[in-house]
C-alpha cells in the first residue's frame, strides 16, 4: 500500500476551505438529503462548531432544514428549543440558556460557539412562522432521573391522576436518590429492576391526548419523549455496569428512534442535521467497531434512509482542545499534537497544509485507500501523552463518509463555564468518553 498514491489523490481532490462560498461544493452535494449527519473528530474543537453551523445555517435557509439534533441530553436542549423559538416565557440570552448545560462535560454544549449558533437561530426564526421555526433537540439518553421529572412535571397539569400513577411508578427509582451509578449497581446483585415501571409510563403518555401547556406546541411531544428516554436510559444504565457493547448499541438505537420521532413530528417532508462525533455519525461498518459487534447512528442511518442520509466528518492534523484528564475532572486546554504517522489525518496535512473539503467517493479507485487506517478520535477525556497507544479508530474513509472536512491546525472550543461540575463514575463509552 503506497501511502504517495493516498496523497497524490487527496492534493488533486482536496477543495479549499476558508469561506462560505467554498460550502458551495458541499451544499449541491447534500442538500437533497432527508437526514445530514455532522461529526466532530473531539467534543472541545471550535472550528468543528463553527463549520457545522455554518452548513447548518444554510442548510435551514436556502433548503428548509427543520432542525439540529445532537448528541445532547433531551431536557437541556430541549430548554435551548424553546429559547430559539421564542416562545413568551424563554427569556434572557444565549448564553444564559447555555448555563443550563451543568452535567459534566459542561463544554461540549456550554460554549461561545453554540452561543454563536443558538442567536442565529433566534434570529431566523422571529422572521418565520411558527410552524417554519427551526428547532433544536437533544438525542442522547442520559437524563434519567431529569426525564421522569419532566414527564412528571407535564403530567401535575394536563392530568394530574396520571402524575399521580407516574409518581408511584418512578418511586421505584426513589432508594438510588438520583444516583444512576447505585441503580445500574443494584441491578446486578439481584434480579430486580426498575424496567416495567419506566415501560408501563411510555405507555401510558402515549395513550394520552396532547394538550398544549405554559404556551408551548410542543408539550405532549416533550412529555412522551422525556418518558421514552427514561425507558431507554434504564436500559442503558443496566446494559453498561455488565460491560461489552450492549450499552453503546442501546444509546445509539435510541439516538436514531429519537430522530426518527422527530422527522415524524415535523411531517411527511421533515429533514434533518445532526450534530454528533464522529464515532456515532461516520458509518461503524467501516471501522474496527462492527468486529465487536457494535452499530452507530451513521450505520443505522443508511440503513433505514439510504442515499437520502449523508455524512460528512471532521478531522484536524494539530492544535489544542478542551478535555478532561478523567471523568469528571477540571476542564483544561490542551495541546493536540501532529497525528500519527500513517493516520488519515498525517496523509491529508502531507497533501497540503491549507484546512481542505473532500469528497470521499474520489478516493475510491486509490491503491489502498479502501485499507483501514487510523483516524483519530478525541473524547471528553484525553491525555495527548497516550497518542501513540490509543485515539485512534482504524477506518476505511470513503466507506466511513460521504465528505470530510479537515481542519489542519485546531483551536479549543471557547467554555462558557469556568469550572465544570463533576460527576458520578462515566457512562461507558467508545471511545473514551464520546
Amino acid at each position: 500500500m503506497a501511502a504517495s498514491d493516498i496523497i497524490r489523490a487527496i492534493g488533486q481532490a482536496a477543495r479549499p476551505l476558508a469561506s462560505d462560498a467554498d460550502l458551495d461544493p458541499l451544499l449541491e452535494r447534500i442538500a437533497g438529503a432527508r437526514v445530514v449527519l455532522l461529526g466532530e473528530a473531539s467534543h472541545g474543537t471550535s472550528e468543528f462548531y463553527t463549520w457545522r453551523h455554518r452548513i447548518s445555517a444554510r442548510l435551514v435557509a436556502e433548503h428548509g432544514f427543520g432542525f439540529i439534533a445532537v448528541e445532547g441530553d433531551w431536557p437541556d436542549c430541549y430548554r435551548l428549543n424553546r429559547w430559539v423559538k421564542g416562545w413568551a416565557d424563554a427569556e434572557g440570552g444565549a448564553r444564559q440558556v447555555l448555563h443550563a448545560f451543568e452535567r459534566w462535560p459542561t463544554w461540549m454544549w456550554a460554549n461561545e460557539e453554540v452561543a454563536a449558533l443558538g442567536e442565529w437561530m433566534r434570529g431566523w426564526n422571529s422572521d418565520q412562522a411558527p410552524e417554519r421555526r427551526a428547532g433544536f433537540y437533544g438525542l442522547d439518553v442520559y437524563s434519567l432521573f431529569d426525564s421522569m421529572s419532566a414527564v412528571i412535571g407535564y403530567l401535575e397539569d394536563a392530568d394530574p391522576p396520571a402524575a399521580a400513577r407516574a409518581r408511584r411508578a418512578y418511586g421505584c427509582f426513589d432508594p438510588y436518590e438520583s444516583d444512576v451509578q447505585d441503580y445500574a449497581m443494584a441491578t446486578m446483585l439481584v434480579p430486580t429492576t426498575c424496567e416495567d415501571e419506566a415501560v408501563r409510563m411510555l405507555v401510558e403518555l402515549q395513550g394520552l391526548t396532547g394538550e398544549l401547556a405554559d404556551g408551548d406546541p410542543e408539550a405532549f411531544f416533550n412529555a412522551e419523549q422525556n418518558a421514552l428516554v427514561a425507558r431507554n436510559a434504564e436500559r442503558y444504565y443496566r446494559a453498561m455496569v455488565r460491560g461489552g457493547s450492549a450499552s453503546w448499541n442501546v444509546r445509539d438505537t435510541h439516538m436514531v428512534e429519537t430522530l426518527e420521532r422527530l422527522l415524524d413530528h415535523h411531517g411527511p417532508d421533515a429533514k434533518a442535521i445532526v450534530w454528533e462525533h464522529n464515532t456515532h455519525v461516520g458509518d461503524a461498518r467501516a471501522t474496527d467497531m462492527a468486529r465487536v459487534g457494535m452499530v452507530n447512528v451513521g450505520q443505522l442511518a443508511r440503513q433505514r434512509w439510504g442515499d437520502e442520509a449523508v455524512i460528512v466528518g471532521f478531522s484536524s492534523y494539530e492544535g489544542s482542545v478542551i478535555a478532561g484528564a478523567e471523568w469528571g475532572a477540571p476542564m483544561r486546554r490542551v495541546p493536540v499534537p501532529p497525528a500519527r504517522e500513517g493516520s488519515w489525518e498525517a496523509l491529508l496535512h502531507a497533501a497540503g497544509s491549507g484546512d481542505k473539503l473532500i469528497f470521499t467517493d474520489d478516493l475510491d479507485e486509490v491503491p489502498g485507500a479502501l485499507e483501514p487506517r487510523g483516524h483519530r478520535a478525541i473524547g471528553v477525556v484525553y491525555n495527548p501523552e497516550n497518542e501513540r497507544y490509543g485515539n485512534y479508530v482504524p477506518s476505511v474513509l470513503p466507506y466511513r463518509y460521504d465528505a470530510l472536512l479537515h481542519i489542519d491546525r485546531s483551536r479549543a472550543v471557547q467554555p462558557l463555564h469556568m469550572e465544570p461540575h463533576p460527576d458520578a463514575e462515566p457512562p461507558e463509552t467508545f471511545p473514551s468518553g464520546m
